[in-house]
This record gives structure tokens, sequence and C-alpha cells, in this order.
């Protein structure tokens, strides 16, 4: 597989208004030590249940006799915020060791940190690189995060991480973090982003605060599923382009903005298995294939249905349209049960329906 995106902890020592969840913000006592807790006593099944192999071949780069390079995928570690003291050395650390030994015996693997990176230190910088951490991800350079407004500000934050991280031999990325194979430059790297207007997280998913504060500026045209780091391309595993988003709870969800319902979750069973059993399920090859739109076909939900679902109104009163509206309708109102079947059959167990059959059969 060519990435996961796998969200730690829910801790954060920031409560951004633009954020697509809610969960991430500040938690102190006894609330802080139940999010840790979770993400502690998760992190080892969730890990030993990612893809026994995550390389991938690359359609788009053909060789010279016609097969395709089987290359090295990315696990993105991030949170909340995944330097926060509470979180730093209990899991974030731990992850990224059995990761690298998860995977040694197939190249390694590329691993991630993706950080505010007002926290970073020196020392943590070096902890991480003792790691083999292959890039610092700096994702707060916006307006949104405070502190942070304005381009002076904005450049003069850039300027000291940007000397830190070469005082450690790193590098910064030459790829902007829109494209798909960011992660095949030569190592260790940083890169920064954040939800600027050329950016494609800039516009904002209708999610979390962001949404509570009414803040998307996202409208239909905006199909944040025909992506990498949307749905496209998620079911095809073997293959470049593929990304998943795994929470702290173990829900995997077949992108970062995640759909209404997760599709499994990897505290009980094996990302591969949850994928492969979705395969010819017409809704969600609608997703690989980038089109939500056409999610319902089967089950009278047609474009324009679907579209006409995609309507609705931000918490401020202004009319509001995207297909990730119309993808949260149609779960809401037909795909959950197509999810519990499929789960039903990948762990041996019967639904509802099929028991009521089963009995009425006998």
């Amino acid at each position: 597989m060519e990435s996961i995106y796998y969200v730690m902890a829910w801790a954060c020592h920031r409560k951004c208004k633009h954020c697509y969840d809610s969960r991430f913000r500040p938690y102190v006592r006894g609330a802080l030590d139940e999010v840790v807790q979770e993400a502690k006593a998760n992190h080892v099944t969730i890990v030993d249940h990612f893809p026994e192999d995550m390389t991938y071949l690359d359609l788009e780069d053909p060789q010279p006799d016609g097969s395709f390079p089987r290359k090295i995928g990315r696990v993105i570690l991030s949170g909340g915020e995944a330097l926060l003291d509470a979180v730093r050395e209990t899991i974030t650390y731990p992850v990224i060791e059995r990761l690298n030994a998860r995977y040694a015996k197939q190249g390694g693997i590329k691993v991630v940190v993706q950080t505010t990176g007002d926290l970073l230190t020196d020392q943590i910088v070096a902890e991480l690189l003792e790691r083999k951490v292959y890039m610092i991800s700096i994702a707060s350079v916006d307006d949104f995060h405070v502190g942070m407004e304005g381009e002076a500000k904005q450049h003069a934050f850039m300027d000291r991480l940007s000397a830190m991280f070469e005082r450690h031999g790193m590098h910064r990325s030459g790829l902007r973090s829109t494209t798909r194979n960011w992660h095949e430059e030569e190592g260790p790297l940083y890169s920064f982003f954040g939800a600027t207007p050329d950016a494609w997280i800039g516009k904002l998913w209708p999610r979390g605060r962001a949404w509570e504060n009414s803040l998307p500026r996202s409208n239909i045209s905006d199909n944040f599923c025909n992506r990498w780091s949307g749905g496209l391309n998620f079911l095809r595993h073997q293959f470049n382009g593929s990304e998943v988003s795994v929470e702290a709870n173990g829900n995997v969800y077949p992108c970062c903005i995640k759909t209404q319902m997760p599709i499994g979750n990897l505290l009980e069973e094996s990302l591969i298995g949850i994928l492969d059993s979705l395969v010819g399920i017409p809704a969600f090859e609608a997703i690989t294939s980038g089109h939500p739109e056409r999610m319902g076909i089967t089950h009278g939900w047609d474009e324009a249905r679907f579209i006409e679902a995609s309507n609705t109104v931000l918490p401020d009163g202004t009319p509001y349209q995207n297909l990730c509206i119309g993808c949260d309708r149609f779960h809401e109102t037909v795909l959950g049960p197509i999810i519990e079947q499929a789960k039903a059959k990948r762990l041996g167990l019967q639904t509802p329906v099929a028991r009521k059959f089963s009995i009425q059969s006998v």
C-alpha cells in the first residue's frame, strides 16, 4: 500500500477554529489521561493490522521493459499533536519503532511526522531522526493558527525551523504537499503547508469546528474525493495512489476528510481484509474512482438525486452545497447496513437480516 494517515491521539495544544475534527483540542487531567490511555492501549493492535507489505507498484512510472517499479510506501503520523509531552514518548516514539521493526525486512517504511511545529526543539528533531523518520511535515502555516497570522510571522516561523532542520542534515522537500509522490525524494526531509488558498485543504472541509464556525468555502465543484488524499484509488491498495485514514480508536476511513461511517476497525481485523471485502460494492467503487455522485446508482439515487442531497445550510444560515454532504446523507440513508453486512461476512457473523432469513428457511 502506498499511504496510511494515522491519527494516533486526539490530544492537541491548540483548538483551531478551522480544524476538521472537534476532538482535536487541549485535554487536561483525567480527560488527557483518557485519550492518552486510549492511544497507548490501541496502537500495537492497530499497527499490527496494517498491511504485511507496505510497498506498491507505481503504474505511473513504467520501466523501459514495460514492468512497473515496486516502491516503499509511507505512514503519516498525526494527531492532534504528535509531539505533545504527554504523547511523544508514550505513543509517537513507540509507534515509529514498531513500524520500523514491522517493515524492516521489506526495505523499511517512510515515516512522516506531521506537527504544528511550535513544539519542536533540537533534541526532538534529533530523537526523530535517530528513529529514522523520513520527513517532518509542518502543517500550520496559515492564518487560522493563532500566532501565525500574516506572511511576516509565517516566514519568520519557517526560517527558524528551516535553520533547525538543516543543522541536523535535513533538506527541504522540493515537491508540493499536494502532489501524490512527494515521498519519493531522498530524505530526511522537512516541509511546510497549511490551509492556504493554493492548497487543496484551503477551502476547508465541511467537518468539525470548520463546520461549526461556518468556515467552508468549498462548493459543488470541489470534489475532495477525486484526489489521492480523498477517496480516489483507496481500494487499489496494490498500486500507486491508495491511502486510507485510521483513527486512534482503530476506525478506518477511505479519506482524510472521513466518511459519515467508518468502513471497519483495526482493533478487530486487518486493513487489507477490510478493503478487499468492499471491492465490487458499487458505492465504494464510486468512491475509489473519485465519483461519489455515483454512489447510489444501484439504490435509486441517480446523480441528480445525489447532487440535490448535497445541498444544506451552514450553521450561520448560508446555503452550502458539496458532494461530501451528499455522501454523508447516502451513508445515513442507505449505506450503513451494507457496511455492516460486509463486516459480518468478514468476521463470519450473521447480520440481523441474515439471521431472520435463516430462521424462516428452516
